[in-house]
């Protein structure tokens, strides 16, 4: 049965938000939802079957309260929170999505784009030591920085630490040109480029020569105790055991400590294992300690991307499955 649903706009301002210029996000919107959407004045209507109608209003109204408290509406964003009420989570989202965590150089404000990313700040924030797992372009080591760059800001810590494994992935160094720093910054490259969108290159490079912020590989670490500091390692499923337990066990008085890595992307050698996996079955019980887990919902690049880690994801499940039949 066809039905139709009125929802009233504050303004036209709040209509071109939801509608998206040329009306990009309405094209986008009558094509997910299965309806048709009319925008007259102040009040949308939807036309379609009740069901339809039904999620549309969900989360039409939903997207209306993103606008309300601030937020650019996006495709992405749209389309996120669509999944989420199919899904049945219908409760805080716009409010996880529009709290701002952090501002760029540039001032531009950093959400959460997911209730995922969301959950994961608030660990960080509440936890001495959180992992956060899961597939690339989930958000996990640029909002530990984030989370860093913002502790430093308030004087909560006197320093950042970022490190990450020296794995090669398929190329030896011995063949990159330079001193060791020079072979190894192109892995450490991502920490870099997040610190220059929070602080700029200038002020990054500074506090790299005062030593407020310093970026080594993993290597460098041992033997340290590190108080009053932030502590990132990335990467984190190219640790050995052994590299795990040591990075743990740096951590002093004052101190916090995100680990980052998917554990489905594990670079190391045949036959060794992965301090990630191991970490996660030893410290699973101990208060203070969280581990945050990502799924291909989390994940803030390209839709395509997403698309292509399920079909990994699925095809993984398939041979497992086959597997543990034979």
């Amino acid at each position: 049965m066809q039905i139709e649903v009125k929802i009233p706009l504050q303004d036209g301002e709040e209509a071109l938000n939801l509608l998206g210029f040329e009306d990009v996000h309405l094209r986008f919107l009558e094509e997910r939802l299965n309806c048709q959407i009319i925008v007259r004045g102040e009040e949308m209507t939807v036309l379609g079957e009740e069901a339809n109608a039904r999620n549309a209003e969900s989360i039409l109204k939903e997207l209306l309260a993103m606008i309300r408290k601030g937020n650019q509406l996006t495709i992405a964003d749209i389309s996120y929170v669509a999944s989420r009420i199919e899904e049945g989570s219908e409760q805080g989202i716009a409010q996880s999505l529009s709290r701002v965590i952090a501002t760029t150089q540039r001032g531009r404000p950093i959400k959460a784009k997911t209730l995922g990313q969301a959950s994961y700040v608030k660990s960080i924030e509440k936890e001495s030591i959180v992992f956060g797992i899961g597939p690339a372009g989930t958000g996990k080591t640029y909002l530990a920085v984030v989370m860093a760059v913002k502790a430093l800001r308030a004087k909560e810590v006197n320093r950042i630490v970022l490190t990450r494994p020296v794995v090669e992935a398929g190329e030896k160094l011995g063949f990159l040109p330079g001193d060791l720093q020079e072979k190894v910054n192109p892995y450490l490259r991502p920490l870099y480029d997040a610190l220059f969108d929070l602080l700029g290159p200038e002020t990054t490079g500074r506090y790299i020569e005062k030593g407020t912020i310093e970026i080594a590989p993993l290597a460098y670490m041992r033997g340290r105790t590190l108080d009053d500091s932030f502590i990132i390692l990335d990467e984190a499923q190219n640790t050995s055991p052994e590299q795990m337990k040591m990075f743990l066990t740096r951590l002093g008085f004052g101190s916090k400590a995100v680990v980052t890595g998917d554990v489905t992307q594990v670079d190391l050698p045949k036959g060794h294992y992965s301090g990630l996996i191991e970490v996660q079955r030893i410290l699973k019980d101990i208060p203070e300690i969280s581990f945050h887990y990502f799924s291909a919902g989390d994940i803030v690049r390209n839709t395509l991307v997403q698309s292509i880690i399920q079909a990994y994801e699925n095809t993984d499940k398939a041979s497992a499955t086959k597997n543990n039949l034979q």
